[in-house]
């Protein structure tokens, strides 16, 4: 296991992340931590809702972080093109409880050459 300080605290306070798979592990530690602006920051603005404010987004996640229990993240393939990259994992969490584990394949896409962001994911069964 990593140590937080040397693997995502360095991304959550200001330093990019080099590639798509660096930013999904600091994305999950993120949910654990219950760091809901780094989500934010980290997410296409394509996917907010037209229909909730920014603030409403951040306490939608601050709300989810806060009743899951965050207990184990496993890389099954990690791939990166030139600006877009594809990550899929399994993620298990503790929801009031109940385990809860999914598969996700996610996309990343690089923006303006230089910051990589969650842009889609897709929930497969486990």
């Amino acid at each position: 296991m990593i140590a937080y300080e040397a693997c995502c605290a360095p991304y959550h306070f200001g330093k990019p992340p080099e590639n798509a798979l660096i930013l999904m592990r600091s994305r999950y530690s993120a949910y654990a931590l219950g760091l809901a602006d780094y989500i934010l920051e980290t997410t296409h603005t394509s996917l907010f809702s037209q229909a909730h404010s920014l603030e409403e987004n951040r306490e939608s996640i601050k709300r989810f972080a806060a009743s899951t229990e965050f207990a184990g993240l496993w890389i099954h393939l990690f791939e990166e093109k030139a600006k877009e990259a594809t990550v899929v994992f399994t993620a298990h969490l503790l929801q009031s409880g109940v385990d809860v584990n999914f598969r996700e394949k996610s996309q990343f896409l690089l923006e303006e050459g230089r910051r990589w962001l969650y842009f889609s994911g897709d929930v497969q069964s486990v």
